[in-house]
Parts: C-alpha cells; sequence; structure tokens
C-alpha cells in the first residue's frame, strides 16, 4: 500500500494550487479537502455546528466530490446523491477508515491530502500521525504578512475569528491573522518533531511559484516519484484536476473558491514584504510580533 502526503499547511499558503500541481503527477491523485480528520466518527460531518468552527454543509463537498469521482468517474448532481448514501453507509466508522478506503482505491497512486481545518487542532494532527506514522508530510508556509493579508480578505477577516485569532491590546480586541499564523505552524512543528526526518520536508510556497520546476523536482525525489520532465510539466497544470473547477450543484465547493475561479498557475515572484513592515490590516501601525519575526526568520524569510 502506498503511503499517502498529507500537506500541512494555513489557508491561503498556495495549499490549493500547489495540492493541485503535485495531484496532476502520473504517480498522484490529489483529493479535495477531504476534513475527515476532523472527526471521530463520519457521522460527525452531519452535525451541523457541533465544531468550534461550525461544521457547515460546504466543508462536506471534498469527500463527497472525492467519492464521486472515484467510485463514478465523474461528478454530476447524481453521482453526488451516490456519494451521499455510499457515506451514510459508512457514518459510524472514522474518518481514517473512510480515508484509508478511498486511498486503498486508488492505490497504487499515491493519495495527497491537504486539508486545512486539520491544522487548527493537535487533536486532528495527531489523529493523522496515529493512523499515519509511515506517511509523508509536507509544511508548507508562506510569508505572515501576505498569508494574513488574504486570509483578511476573505469574509471580513472570517477564518482569523473562528480560530479566535486576536490580539487583546488597550482594551480592544482586534483580529489579528498573525497569532493563527504563528499557532497553527507551532503546532505542525510540534507534531513533525515526531516524524523522521526522511519522511518531512519544509517548502516555502513563495519558492514553488518563483521555480517550478526546481520546487516540484526536489519534492518528486523527496517522494520516490518520477521527475522526468514529462511528468513536471503535468504538474504545471493544476487546472486538469477533476477537482479544480466548481461542483454540481449538490457539491460546489471542496476546495478554496478563488482556487476554483482560476486554477491556472502563473509562475511569478512573489513579493515579500519586510518583517518589521506596518501591517496593512492594523490601523494601529503594529508589525509582526517579535515571536512570529523569528519563525518567520527560521522557515527562511528575510527582514
Amino acid at each position: 500500500m502506498t503511503q499517502p502526503l498529507f500537506i500541512l499547511a494555513l489557508p491561503r499558503s498556495y495549499t490549493s494550487l500547489i495540492a493541485g500541481m503535485l495531484g496532476q503527477h502520473p504517480q498522484t491523485f490529489g483529493f479535495p479537502e477531504l476534513n475527515l480528520f476532523t472527526v471521530d466518527r463520519l457521522m460527525e460531518m452531519w452535525q451541523d455546528g457541533k465544531h468550534d468552527a461550525g461544521f457547515n454543509k460546504f466543508q462536506r463537498h471534498g469527500i463527497l466530490r472525492a467519492v464521486a469521482e472515484i467510485y463514478a468517474g465523474e461528478q454530476s448532481s447524481n453521482t453526488v446523491e451516490m456519494a451521499n448514501h455510499w457515506l451514510a453507509a459508512r457514518q459510524n466508522r472514522s474518518g481514517f477508515e473512510v480515508f484509508r478506503e478511498l486511498s486503498e482505491a486508488l492505490d497504487p497512486l499515491m493519495a495527497i491530502d491537504k486539508s486545512p481545518a486539520h491544522v487548527i487542532s493537535s487533536v486532528y494532527l495527531e489523529r493523522i500521525y496515529s493512523a499515519y506514522p509511515d506517511a509523508f508530510y509536507l509544511h508548507l508556509t508562506r510569508h505572515p504578512t501576505n498569508q494574513g493579508n488574504s486570509v483578511m480578505k476573505v469574509q471580513d477577516g472570517g477564518y482569523a475569528l473562528s480560530v479566535n485569532s486576536i490580539d487583546y491590546t488597550d482594551n480592544e480586541a482586534i483580529i489579528d491573522p498573525q497569532i493563527a499564523w504563528h499557532d497553527i505552524n507551532l503546532n505542525i512543528m510540534e507534531l513533525l518533531q515526531k516524524v523522521p526526518p526522511r519522511q518531512k520536508m519544509h517548502v516555502r510556497g513563495e519558492d514553488v511559484m518563483a521555480d517550478p520546476l526546481g520546487s516540484l523536482g526536489r519534492i518528486c525525489r523527496w517522494l520516490g516519484l518520477r521527475d522526468d520532465i514529462e511528468a513536471l510539466e503535468d504538474m504545471l497544470h493544476p487546472e486538469q484536476s477533476p477537482f479544480a473547477c466548481v461542483g454540481p450543484i449538490n457539491a460546489l465547493f471542496g476546495n478554496d473558491p478563488n482556487f476554483l475561479r482560476d486554477p491556472v498557475f502563473q509562475p511569478h515572484l512573489p513579493k515579500q514584504p519586510p518583517l518589521r513592515a506596518p501591517l496593512p490590516w492594523r490601523m494601529d501601525g503594529a508589525c509582526l510580533k517579535a515571536e512570529v519575526q523569528k519563525m518567520a526568520l527560521e522557515f527562511g524569510y528575510h527582514h
């Protein structure tokens, strides 16, 4: 059984794009966002609002689309309905058991999971590692200012609010995504301390954007996948993924909506602001906190 790859990253860190690229390799299958390790039992995904961040129906779209694609070969209203029945028959199983069944159906292709919901809690990360101690783990990061700025543009910072990323200063509560950037990356790093060196890699999303063939080739060699030019060329077309477009009416999402609108990859060199510059979402002229700057430097971002 081929071991899966788990991409561990905050949302708005090029996750959809890079997972889509890796999923186009001829030896892999890139899942949409399954969120399967956020639940003990599958039925919890159908209990709205049970979770701290509120498990909403959009978070089920990825698993519905994946089941439709894998077992029916297409995603339509009818095959999503079939997927609903398939999942209902497994409602008492753990998220891990369902993930394993999907992965086995794809064997010998390597399954790639990149659900940003998994990194919110160390409990979810622990579930993944307990189930897959031999898997590959890719820690993907983005510059804290750019990631934070991107998060703040989605639902007026709704994500930052949902993960309690709030700065309490001078009797004022300010939504500030840098707190989540620091704490969630810390969760990931703590998990990765247990993972053998051979099974983990840190990649800056910016490096993949600027040098896709070099970065993707390095990831392929680490995973033991082909790194010939044909395989690398395939990976430059994430838009060819069956999950790189809006789905049928009963499972529209399963991926970042911005990616679904425009999944085409354009190589570019992302601008990285100085770590000491004032933050665009703060009206008080605040900069990145010292501990955030320190972590960003460890990841290879520069002052």
